[in-house]
Formats: C-alpha cells, structure tokens, sequence
C-alpha cells in the first residue's frame, strides 16, 4: 500500500475564472457546469456510470466537452428534493470534481456518460445559466501530510480482512483486493469501499461530506462489520431453511413459485408448455428401445425443470426432437418377389450381370430366412459405369428406401460418428442424418466415393466406417450426438469406388467387393438406344416428337467425341444434340426427325479424337503394350533404340518404380541370355540402351509391362522387327516366367479398339477370358504364354518360331479361381 498524502484543509475560494492545479498537473478554473447524479453518490478516485435523460444534464454535458476540458461537478440532490425543477437548494453543499472519459449516444435520446470521481469541492454559488447549473466551488487542498498512528494501520488492517471474507462470499467481486492493494492511502479505501456499497444518498452523502480521511476509515469500518453481520446471519439462515425444508415442501414451494411466474408471464409460457406436451406424447408414441427411452426420459425431466430463456434449452430440446424423428422401430415392407426384382434390375441397367446375379442371391436368403446378416456390398469401378445408379435400382427392386451421401474427402471424424452435444452447433453424424432422412430403419443405404475419404488431426473417417460397416457390431451403433446406441444391422449399405488401392485393409475386409468393368463399343451404344436417349429427349421436352438417333450418329459420338469407361460424358453430348433440336421446334425454324452423322458434326463441331490406329508397318524396337487406367484400358507402345556408348540404361516417359524395376529386370534377362537370343554378349559393355513409353506427359507405373520391354530391348539388340498385329501383357521374372496380370478385360478391348486381334497374355489369364463379352471375345485370338521365350518367338519377325502352342485340354486346366481384386487391382495400372 502506498504512502497517504492528501490534506484535509480547504483551499482558498477561487474567483471566478481563477485557475487551480490538480495532482496530474491539469489547470481548472471556477465556474464549471454541475451535473446531478440522481439515487448514485458520487465518490473521487471511483469511475461511474452514468445515464443522462433531463434535458439539463445533456447540456451540462456537451458544456463541459465543450467549454471546460471535459471537466464538471458531480452534485448530490437533497433527500425528497424535486429533480425536474433547476432550483439551487436542491443540490447538496459537498461534491465532486469529476472528469468525463467517454460518452455515448442511445437509441432514446439519453446520453451514456463514464466519469472519472478526481476530488471533493465545497459549492459554494450555483447559478442557472442557458438551462443547466454553473457551480462555483472550493476543492480540497492535497498538500498537507496525515497524523497517521498505530490505531489507524489496525483499522485497515481490520477492514481489508472483512473485505477478503466478503470477498471469499461472493459478496464483493474479487477485482476489488487488487484495486484496494493499490490505493493510495487511506482517502482512496474509504472511497472506494463506500462506493462499492451503492449507497443510498442519505446513507452515503455523510462519507462525502467528511473531508478526513481518518475519520472516514472508521465509518467505512463501522460500515464493513454492519454489513458482514448481515450477510452472515442471511446466510445461516438460509442454510437452517434448506436443511429444515424436507424434499416434499421444497418441491411444493417450488410448483407454487413455477405456477405464478406462469400467470406473469401469461400466454408465451402456455405455448412453451403446450410444446413440452407435445414433445412428451412424440417420446412416448415413438417406440424408444428400453436404454434409449431411459435417457430421453431423464433429459426430458431436466428440459421441464428448465427455464425456457437458458442457453441449454434449445439444445436439449433439439436432442429430444431428434430421438422422435429417428426410425426406431420403422421399417419398410420388404419385397421378396425374386422375378420381380430381376425384371427391374434388367429393365434399369443393362449388362452387370454378376451384379444382378448377387443381389437375387441375396433376396434368396431373406425369403428363406428373415433375419440374415446384411452383406456390404461395395462396387469398384470407373467414374459413369452406374455404380450408384446401381444402389437406387436395387432399393427400388426390394421396395426400400434410397439414401445416398457422398464421403469423398471427408476428412473428420465427427462426419461420420456425430458432434458431441458439448459444442456449439452439434449435430448428429451423417449416418443417422440419412437414416432420418429415410425414414425407416431398413433403407439402401449408398456410401459414394469410399476410396477418396481422407484424414487429418480432426481424426480418421475410414476408422469410424469400421463400426459402421461390420455386420457384427453395427447393431450397437453410438453416434456421439446422441449417445445412445442405434441398430443399423437391418440397413443393406452399399459402398462405391473408382479403384480399392486407397481403401484401408481393415475396412476392405469388411466388404464383399463387386468389380464393375467399363463398356464395350457395343454396350455403349445399346445404352445410348435403350437408356440414354429416351432420358434427354423426356428432359429436353421432346419426348412428344418422333426424333430418332441413327446408329451411326451414336456411334459416332461413342469414337470420336468422347473417350470413356462409362457413358456419362456421352449422355451430356446426347443432351447437347437434344438442346439444340428443342431450340428449333421452339423457334419454330426447323423440326428435326432424324439425328444424323452429319447433324452430329454440326453441332458438336470438329472431332475431338482420331480414330484409333497403329503403324503400318512392323518395325525394329517398337513393342504394342497394354494398360489398364481408372477409365478403361488403353495401348501403350513401347519404343527401344541402341547406340554405341558404355552400357548405360535410360528410361523415360515418367515411368513409376516399378515399372522401371521391370526395365531393369527386363535388361538383366536380355544379358543373361545374350548367347540363346543371339545377342552381342558384351553389349551391355559398348551400348547403350534407351527405353521410352510415349506419351511423356502422362505417369505410367505397374509390373504388367515387364514381357513388353523384353521384347523391346531384345528386337533393338538383335535388329529383328516386332509384328505390329500382336499386343501383349505380362509380369516377368528374372528367370523369364510370365505371371498372372489384372484388367485383362480393359485391355482387350483396348486392342480391339486399335484394330489388334492377336494378343499375348500369361498362361494363369485364360480364366479372365471369360470375362470379356461373346461378341468381343470372337475377334480376339489370345495366346497364353508361361516364358518369355515363347513371347519373343511369337512376336520377333525374321525368325524361327519355337513355342508350343497350348492345346485345348491344357487350356481348360488352368485354374478357375482368381487372385483377390486388390491384387488384380494392383497388377493392372499397367
């Protein structure tokens, strides 16, 4: 606590317009504008608030920020004294100096003043000037030093620890010590304390007037211990009261105080009661499982006791609304017509056999027994091949009902398990958002784009699908939000992904992968007949209209306008043609019937892709490879060429890891078996070899290019021509065996595409052929191969052909079972 200085004499009264000093070296001078402060007392070294509505005082106010540096004299009006007159013997003798920090206009007119209390003044005239008081006055003179004594430092003492008890009963905020702590002395305690107490102006006028510091110290303590002894006998009363007053009373005193803050507060609250009713008859007509309804019952019971205006009664009452809207025991009708459910799936989707045939399997079983496990489904495929259009169909086949949300980069967690109620805007996951939205408990429920969920600090998404897509525990289900279980083992969730390469193995075992491959030429264009354009004339409005598409118009779109595993950017070029045929029946100026080539480059405009092709003639180094890509399969040329130099390998074409592994593989046989292929054994000593894979923009990776790049490097090594109608895919091994590749279907049709019906595959493929549609699968001719020897035999022209073909009893021995679809997945980016 600092050293007191203050004095308890007066100045010398100031003549008017003679100037003082202040302690902060402010110069004033008498007169200054009076300002009454109304019930508050004013007090120096305290900040008030003030609110100022009279007319006078908002004069006082702008005259004191405009004539005297802010400064004004803060009166205290006499007990029952008319405030709405400007008489003088209304205003009390003592006041205080005080100083405005900031004023503030409001909506109604008044003005928000903060003042800052610097000292007491004696009034000694006040005038009425221009409609406000004009007070002339003597302030306290601060120079003279205080007889301080012993029994004064006790005194303080004294009253600090009744402060920190009322302090430590929330009585006085805790601010208050510190503000006390650094005080300047005496004067500022008694203060500051009399003006924390709010007294009334007859109770707090005689601190004001009292112009020794010492002798207010003993009021303020008188003060202090009156006060204290008050709170404390309050205080143990009210705990006598609560400890006397049994559970039935409290509650009866309760109900009455609850049914007269209702008549006050008239219809507002009977509208909040009515919907408490309401909320009540939904708990009890919604069939809550037994745990479930224990809880909506407790929250329910703390949502009565709860006054409306509490930040947690909305939110409580949301949760309570959301475990009504849910489907707890509501279920769809499931139909189990089996010939039923196949027309539909055959009359909205064409092709996808294997997927059709497992979704009977699966309505077999429910019509046999009806409570079986639920399969998760997940289909894998390229973008536009109805893998989601799939999910609808099948839900429209087992009369369910359709939910679709898309998890794509969903990167937290909560998405899926829910926000926890704690934090502000919750909201239940996305899981129980769509089975609200669906209505039921038993939906199709479609997972799309599975393969592109992320992860990041806010936690891991796939990790939480774990629960959700586990026939074994998804029927305890608990989203955060509501923090009840939930049974989601009636729910048939399908999943959808462009490639299983991204998605965890944990979640990958957890579903029944379903390959959806891309279409063929002719599928497309059956699509296109069936499906597609029925859809766009209906959406263009053309439906009425006799228009028809010729089959070469769409075949032209199919090969020179879009280039595509699925069909959906060739549906977008068939409501392009749609658009510009409602247009001319709109305007009136033509009416279209036919849809031909000629129209199509009309107005598509120039091709956008050549017709597919490869090099007239079989030339040195020059390998027809093929590859499998997320949009269908595709020929990759392989090109190889040999000068003098020191043996150095270069691979270029942005080429992955692995597929320069292959390279390099594909080198070491080349030099192993220099001697059997006819090779300079010392090439690898004085040549160097380039390997390139046009085009050099795009990255390529994979092992299924490995027989291609032997047969590269070898027909550059020896100068032999590679025959320019055989295609080829396979895995090498260092000892030339051939190994089994993934996406043989994609590729075929690629070779097809360009014209190639030979194709070189690994012997473990023949099971694959069968894939690939009849009428594909009669133009190709496939040769199985089990050593690279056969492939360069096969392949290098100008030479003698040494394999063995594979005869038809050998064929059908190869193994039926396939590898798992990641593993074919993986083998097959090449």
């Amino acid at each position: 606590m600092k050293e007191e200085r203050p004095s308890v004499s007066e100045a010398e009264l100031l003549a008017e317009g003679e100037e003082c000093v202040l302690p902060s070296g402010d110069h004033i001078s008498s007169p200054l504008p009076l300002l009454a402060t109304g019930e508050l007392v004013p007090f120096p070294a305290v900040v008030m608030s003030l609110i100022v509505r009279g007319a006078e005082g908002i004069k006082a106010l702008q005259a004191s920020s405009r004539d005297s540096d802010d400064y004004l004299i803060l009166g205290v009006l006499v007990q029952d004294a008319e405030t709405s007159a400007l008489d003088p013997e209304t205003i009390e003798e003592i006041a205080v100096l005080g100083k405005i920090l900031r004023t503030t206009s409001l909506s109604d007119g008044s003005i928000k003043a903060l003042v800052q209390g610097m000292c007491r003044v004696k009034i000694t005239s006040l005038k009425v000037k221009k409609g406000f008081f004009h007070a002339e006055f003597r302030p306290e003179n601060l120079d003279k030093q205080l007889a301080f004594s012993a029994e004064h430092e006790g005194l303080i003492h004294r009253i600090m620890e009744n402060v920190r008890v009322l302090v430590d009963h929330e009585f006085f905020p805790e601010e208050l010590l510190v503000i006390l702590e650094n005080a300047e002395g005496p004067a500022e305690i008694t203060d500051i304390l009399a003006a924390h107490h709010q007294l009334e102006p007859q109770i707090g006028y005689p601190f004001l007037e009292d112009f020794d510091p010492l002798s207010r110290l003993q009021l303020v303590d008188d003060l202090l211990i009156s006060t204290l002894n008050r709170f404390l006998i309050g205080e143990r009363l009210r705990v006598q009261a609560e400890e006397n007053l049994s559970s039935e009373q409290r509650e009866y005193l309760l109900r009455s105080q609850l049914r007269l803050i209702q008549q006050e507060l008239g219809d507002e609250l009977e509208e909040d009661y009515e919907g408490l009713e309401e909320l009540r008859e939904l708990l009890e007509s919604s069939k809550l499982p037994a745990k479930v309804k224990k809880e909506a019952d407790k929250q329910f019971s703390r949502l009565e006791r709860m006054p409306s205006e509490s930040s947690e009664y909305a939110l409580l009452r949301t949760y309570l609304e959301w475990l009504t809207d849910l489907p707890w025991a509501k279920r769809s009708r499931e139909r189990l017509d089996l010939k039923r459910a196949n027309t539909i799936l055959t009359k909205e989707h064409y092709g996808l056999d294997r997927v059709k045939e497992r979704i009977i399997e699966y309505l077999s079983v429910r019509k046999l027994r009806r409570d079986p496990v639920g399969p998760i489904l997940c289909f894998v495929g390229p973008p536009g091949v109805g893998k989601t259009s799939l999910g609808r169909s099948i839900a429209h086949a087992t009369n369910r009902e359709f939910v679709r949300i898309s998890i794509g980069g969903v990167r937290d967690e909560a998405e899926i398990r829910g926000h926890r109620r704690t934090y502000v805007g919750a909201l239940p996951g996305r899981i129980i958002q769509g089975l609200k939205q669906a209505g039921t408990k038993n939906p199709v429920f479609v997972l799309d784009e599975l393969d592109k969920v992320g992860s990041d600090f806010r936690g891991d998404p796939s990790s939480a699908l774990l629960e959700v897509l586990d026939p074994q525990q998804n029927s305890e289900f608990v989203d955060h939000y509501l923090n009840v279980p939930f049974d989601l083992s009636q729910v048939m969730f399908i999943a959808t992904a462009n490639t299983i390469d991204t998605i965890p193995e944990a979640l990958l075992d957890r579903l029944e992968v379903i390959n959806i491959s891309g279409y063929t030429r002719e599928e497309k264009l059956h699509i296109a007949d069936r499906y597609l354009v029925p859809r766009q004339l209906d959406s263009n409005g053309l439906a009425k209209f006799s228009i028809a598409f010729e089959k070469s118009a769409l075949t032209e779109m199919i090969d020179r306008y879009t280039r595509e595993a699925g069909v959906r950017n060739l549906e977008r070029e068939i409501g392009t043609i749609c658009r510009k045929i409602a247009r001319g029946y709109a305007e009136g100026k033509h009416r279209k019937r036919k849809v031909t080539v000629e129209y199509i480059h009309d107005c598509l405009g120039p091709t956008r892709y050549d017709p597919e092709s490869t090099d007239e003639e079989s030339v040195v180094g020059l390998v027809r490879g093929l590859a499998w890509t997320t949009v269908g399969g595709e020929l990759l040329p392989i090109e190889a060429s040999v000068a003098e130099g020191r043996g150095a390998l270069i691979l270029t074409g942005r080429l992955g890891e692995v597929m320069q592994e292959s390279g390099k593989a594909a080198l070491f046989f080349a030099r192993a078996n220099a001697e059997r292929l006819g090779l300079d054994p010392k090439f690898h000593e004085n040549k160097d070899i380039h390997v390139h894979v046009p085009d050099g923009a795009t990255p390529k990776d994979g092992p299924s290019a490995g027989i291609a790049l032997v047969t590269a490097l070898v027909s550059a090594l020896s100068n032999r021509r590679v025959d320019k109608d055989i295609a080829m895919t396979g895995e090498i091994t260092l000892r030339g065996n051939v190994r089994q590749i993934g996406g043989l279907k994609e590729k075929a049709l690629a070779a097809l595409r360009y014209g190639i019906s030979r194709i070189i595959i690994p012997f473990d493929n023949l099971k694959d052929v069968e894939e690939i549609p009849q009428q594909q699968r009669k133009k190709l001719k496939f040769i199985p191969v089990k050593h690279v020897n056969e492939v360069l035999d096969i392949a290098l022209l100008d030479g003698t052909p040494s394999h063995k073909k594979i005869s038809k009893r050998e064929s059908k021995k190869a193994k039926v079972s396939s590898k798992s679809p990641r593993a074919r997945q993986k083998r097959g980016s090449m």
